[in-house]
């Protein structure tokens, strides 16, 4: 059987934008991400975490620090009933030197992680959605079949603007909870 799930975007979707977050003390939920997460449990959904951290490639963090902080992330959020199944993450970026400066086919947007996602946990494309904050997060979910869905926390509001460039048409929400909001009056 075919699972349904919310594929989300980190850095500005769950926790509030700080350029090239890493430290733990700096972490901070963006509004109703635990209300929000805990009501789409309730109607059925599971969670993964896809995110581009070319902090990694920048030499901002390593690979370890973002682990870090991403497992005390996903510890917090069980701690509040809702489990994130697994985080995929992109390490690399085109412009920089170093092992990570490279061209890769998991950095949004494309498609890499979402197809692992999609692979590992049997994820019905057609009844899944993506909810992130920026252009890049969603159009690997439209190419797959998932419903895009763009968030105005995070760079949100300005991402706003930049989809007329585009042939995007996502689902546009205030933030998670308001997103459950609209899932729960259409069940």
């Amino acid at each position: 059987m075919k699972n349904k799930f919310i594929l989300l975007d980190r850095d500005g979707v769950i926790n509030v934008e700080k350029s090239y977050l890493y430290k733990i003390e700096d972490f901070e939920y963006e509004k109703n991400v635990i209300k929000g997460l805990q009501e789409l449990r309730d109607l059925g959904y599971k969670f993964v975490i896809i995110t581009n951290q070319s902090g990694i490639a920048r030499g901002f963090y390593t690979e370890e620090v973002y682990l870090k902080l991403q497992d005390f992330i996903e510890k917090d959020l069980l701690k509040n009933g809702i489990k994130i199944e697994k985080s995929y993450f992109c390490p690399h970026h085109p412009n920089v030197a170093g092992k990570y400066g490279i061209e890769c086919n998991c950095r949004k947007p494309k498609t890499g992680n979402f197809e692992l996602a999609i692979d590992e946990f049997n994820i019905d494309t057609e009844n899944s959605f993506m909810i992130g904050d920026r252009p890049t997060d969603l159009i690997p979910a439209e190419k797959l079949g998932i419903t895009p869905v763009l968030i105005k926390t995070g760079y949100g509001l300005k991402s706003l603007e930049k989809l007329e460039n585009t042939n995007l048409n996502p689902i546009v929400v205030n933030d998670i909870l308001d997103f459950a909001e609209i899932l729960k009056n259409k069940e």
